[in-house]
């Protein structure tokens, strides 16, 4: 159950600033600078989530009340994985989308250029 929620955290995280960069390339920044800008505006809302829930569970996570020895170790795992996977979510998640695209771009320029070619084939076999 800690990991199902844990997971759910950090994709959100992810989502937040893929979107944003998409949001901001489509006003027409440059993919790099649209990462940057993404990266420094979504780091305070993703941080802000990170330790509401960090803090939140601190009591879970020291064993307090009845029955919290049992729960602590469920807390340690999401606290530990909130702060590993809001920093990794950070650093790879920018890395991934420009890996990504560049990967688009050389289909689409791959694809586009075997059309082109075939149509002046076809163009030039008719002459």
């Amino acid at each position: 159950m800690s990991l199902v929620i844990l997971v759910g955290m950090v994709i959100n995280n992810s989502i937040i600033v893929i979107d944003y960069i998409n949001i901001l390339r489509r006003e027409g920044n440059l993919r790099l600078d649209a990462i940057v800008e993404a990266g420094t505006v979504r780091l305070r809302p993703i941080i802000m989530a990170n330790l509401t829930s960090i803090v939140s569970l601190l009591p879970l996570a020291l064993g307090l009340g009845w029955g919290g020895e049992m729960r602590a170790p469920m807390a340690m795992v999401q606290i530990g994985g909130l702060v590993v996977g809001g920093w990794l979510g950070l650093l790879i998640v920018p890395v991934v989308y420009t890996l990504n695209d560049d990967f688009v771009n050389f289909l689409k320029r791959k694809f586009s250029r075997n059309r082109y070619d075939s149509t002046t084939a076809n163009s030039n076999a008719e002459s």
